[in-house]
């Protein structure tokens, strides 16, 4: 079973925000988190158990950068937005927005569009994401977008998000229990090498 951790933000006394490498942003600097009330404890993508502190004034910097980055969604075939927004090891925020094709298969995901933009700037590890989209309820990423983050690592928290700033956390290890991962091709890579070496051999 899936371990869901439902918890809310409070909108109001948080109104200030700012989100790192987004088109929504005037400034490269998060809000001051120095005088924080408290903080959430968010898993390390390094692929070990290391804990890092996750403040509650990043945290929803992050969860407020994902309900906007949804508002440049393009969805004229679908008519369903999802916005996301990723944090990276250093602290920095990357948006990213669903964007349909009329080659239905072509269309992207919001998880994907941040991945793709954070991989493209240098980033490597992300610690967290967040989700949202235009329905009032939790909306996980989609199997090809599990698979996407888990890449980066198995130990990033995903938020899913509602527009109230209500959000449920679970590991991508949790919601994709068996991906595919660089161990895998490792295995299939040792395993021609020693029918390459046999054949040669005989």
């Amino acid at each position: 079973m899936i371990s869901l951790l439902i918890n809310r933000i409070t909108p109001e006394p948080l109104t200030e925000w700012r989100a790192l490498r987004s088109p929504f942003s005037s400034t490269s600097d998060l809000e001051d988190t120095s005088h924080s009330e408290g903080m959430v404890m968010a898993r390390g993508n390094n692929n070990n158990s290391e804990l890092i502190d996750l403040e509650i004034s990043t945290l929803t910097n992050l969860l407020k950068c994902c309900i906007k980055a949804k508002e440049y969604a393009y969805s004229p075939y679908s008519k369903f937005r999802v916005g996301a927004a990723l944090l990276t090891d250093t602290g920095e925020i990357i948006d990213g927005c669903s964007v349909d094709n009329g080659s239905y298969g072509l269309s992207i995901c919001a998880e994907r569009t941040a991945l793709v933009k954070a991989v493209s700037m240098g980033f490597r590890k992300f610690p967290a994401i967040a989700v949202t989209a235009d329905l009032d309820e939790f909306v996980s990423p989609c199997g090809a977008c599990r698979q996407f983050i888990a890449e980066f690592g198995l130990e990033c928290d995903v938020y899913l998000v509602k527009p109230d700033l209500s959000y449920k956390k679970v590991c991508i290890s949790e919601l994709l229990p068996m991906p595919f991962t660089s161990t895998d091709l490792e295995s299939v890579n040792l395993q021609r090498s020693s029918l390459f070496e046999g054949k040669f051999k005989d």
